[in-house]
């Protein structure tokens, strides 16, 4: 028997709606657990184990079979509004567990345990949307403001490369604008994406803007706060929502809030920062840095001023006229950590209470480069940046003579090698440390503007750059593709991928454009990649498969990262959506590639 056969009989559970009868129940309600398994998998007897008030139950579990299929379930009531829970399966004198991480026959602990919440709904209108991230100075110019730079920001012409990597990185000024924005909606809406998330768009000291000077308006250089209010009307025109950049854990050393903390120690703003003498500077800046002087929430009117208040800049931003559909915090597991102080915890429920209490169908997406699957409790951030269970792994699986500079991002080496089974080994690390909802509800990357291009991790491989997007946009979270990564856009490292669009078409890869509106196509339309769930059936060095399975349709998703001949479990495929065509149960390609098969 194959590997793949052998992975496709075993025990299955995930958190979508064929394997729980709600994700969100409330106290005291009956949920039903089902998991499946190979009709000729062995299993005497099955348990769930779950806990109520912290403490272990066991529950015993009824079989069904259905066609080659058997299916286990139970109706248990739901106390905690956390359920910590796993499946105990019996054969014989042996036992193995089900939990988030896979199938194991040793004993386990309850750290990988699935997670059930029994809280209030996530934004459901995430779970059929595509992102386009925007770093507002690169994607098109209206050209109205560039008489409003300032003295220390050096013009550049729009079609040259960022320097990056000398005096004038952060300051490079290209000019992009939100009418700009507004006059390429079509381009967005014709890629067929239905979200923009912006960086920062707030008056700042550098073009990045991660150093606000502001958070109460928007850039006079983008076209200040009427402009936005011009995106928002004619991008509602086009079913496009806009999210935006929030930087919590630090401002630019350019605020009032910072200035006035400075010229007045007596002042209620000193207490916004950490001023010590013994520090290089004075004060802590994040990473040390003089001109991102870090928050300080031991202050409770900062905390009024960015995410409690009635007027908080966390809300303002939600309200009309710009209604921003959500914020993704910048280095959110930051926030509110400092030596020995962690105040993390309540400043990530503080935002979550602040986003929910003004639109609860707004989403709040943290930058956790690292993961902290404690972030990622059910009670704060939706979601989260998904670099360690999802860019990285793709990154050292799809790699092909990459040109990057600086490293792999986040740790100080080149881009790996990996294989299928340790691509996937990251993936469901990932999954399996967070509840189901939060997981789904995490961005999907490739790339961002922190990050080299993956054109160029897969060496300007056209069909290896394919086979991720198709892991994009068929993997279970929120797909978000990086301004230009549909026309083939390089760059080495962060600063170099922050490349201007050529807006004349001149270097655009038209082939593989037409190949990512294929894709996003298939998912904005699929019930499957929208609310199925994820069982891996096939994990080879050189290829991976996947089932996303909805109560209204199955898809069968098959990648490689070479050419070559695959041996498949045997499925009935009813169509075809993209790729080669499926004969069989061989999967044959003469590079790398993705399959995407709706099953019967």
């Amino acid at each position: 028997m194959s590997s793949s056969q052998e992975l496709y009989r075993l025990p299955h559970h995930d958190g979508s709606e064929l394997y729980l009868s709600k994700s969100a129940p409330e106290l005291g309600e009956r949920l039903t657990f089902k998991f499946r398994a190979s009709k000729d998998f062995p299993i005497d007897t099955a348990i769930l184990r779950l806990y109520h008030d912290g403490e272990p139950r066991f529950f015993p579990m009824r079989k069904k079979l259905i066609k080659d299929e058997q299916w286990w379930q139970v109706s248990v009531p739901i106390l905690n509004h956390k359920t910590p829970y796993r499946f105990l399966i019996i054969n014989g004198d042996r036992y193995s567990w089900l939990n988030a991480s896979g199938f194991h026959s040793h004993d386990v602990t309850s750290g990988e345990d699935f997670q059930l919440l029994a809280t209030r709904k996530f934004p459901s209108w995430i779970r059929s949307s595509v992102f386009y991230q925007i770093f507002p100075d690169r994607f098109a110019s209206s050209g109205k403001y560039r008489a409003l730079a300032p003295k220390h920001f050096v013009p550049r012409d729009w079609d040259l490369l960022p320097k990056g990597r000398d005096k004038t990185t952060g300051v490079e000024y290209f000019g992009g604008d939100l009418d700009g924005v507004s006059e390429h909606l079509d381009h967005i809406r014709d890629l067929g994406v239905n979200g923009i998330y912006f960086t920062p768009f707030f008056p700042a000291g550098s073009t990045h803007r991660y150093d606000a000077h502001s958070f109460e308006k928007v850039d006079p250089l983008l076209g200040g706060d009427a402009a936005l209010a011009r995106l928002k009307r004619s991008a509602d025109k086009y079913g496009i929502k806009l999210m935006g950049d929030l930087t919590t854990n630090h401002c630019g050393a350019g605020h009032p809030w910072f200035l006035k903390a400075q010229k007045r120690p007596s002042s209620k703003e000193r207490k916004f920062f950490y001023f010590d003498r013994k520090l290089k500077n004075g004060y802590e800046g994040w990473w040390g840095v003089a001109n991102l002087p870090k928050l300080n929430y031991n202050s409770e009117k900062l905390r009024e001023l960015m995410y409690s208040g009635k007027n908080s800049i966390v809300k303002k931003w939600l309200r009309r006229p710009y209604s921003m559909a959500g914020w993704r915090i910048d280095v959110g597991n930051m926030t509110g950590r400092y030596r020995g102080e962690d105040m993390n915890l309540e400043v990530i429920r503080g935002v979550r209470e602040a986003v929910d209490e003004v639109n609860p169908d707004a989403w709040l997406l943290a930058e956790n480069a690292d993961h902290f699957p404690q972030d990622l409790d059910g009670f704060g951030w939706h979601g989260t940046m998904n670099y360690n269970g999802f860019m990285r792994p793709i990154w050292g699986w799809l790699k092909h003579q990459p040109q990057v500079n600086f490293g792999f991002f986040g740790v100080p080496v080149s881009v790996p090698t990996f294989t299928g089974s340790e691509m996937v080994a990251a993936m469901r690390g990932f999954a399996s440390g967070i509840p189901w909802r939060n997981f789904v509800s995490s961005m999907l990357l490739l790339d961002s503007h922190d990050t080299a291009r993956f054109r160029n991790v897969v060496g300007d491989d056209r069909s290896r750059h394919i086979a991720g997007m198709g892991l994009l946009l068929t993997y279970p979270g929120v797909p978000s593709i990086f301004m230009g990564d549909e026309i083939g856009l390089k760059g080495a490292w962060g600063e170099d991928a922050r490349r201007t669009i050529n807006w004349n078409r001149a270097g655009w890869d038209e082939e593989f454009l037409e190949s990512v509106k294929q894709l996003v196509a298939i998912r904005r339309s699929s019930p499957a990649l929208s609310e199925g769930g994820l069982r891996w059936i096939a994990i080879e060095n050189d290829l991976v498969s996947y089932l996303r399975e909805s109560k209204r349709e199955k898809l069968l998703v098959v990648i490689t990262r070479t050419g070559g001949r695959f041996e498949l479990p045997e499925f009935s495929v009813s169509e075809k959506l993209y790729g080669p065509t499926l004969k069989g149960r061989i999967f044959e390609t003469s590079s790398a590639a993705v399959g995407i098969y709706r099953l019967s």
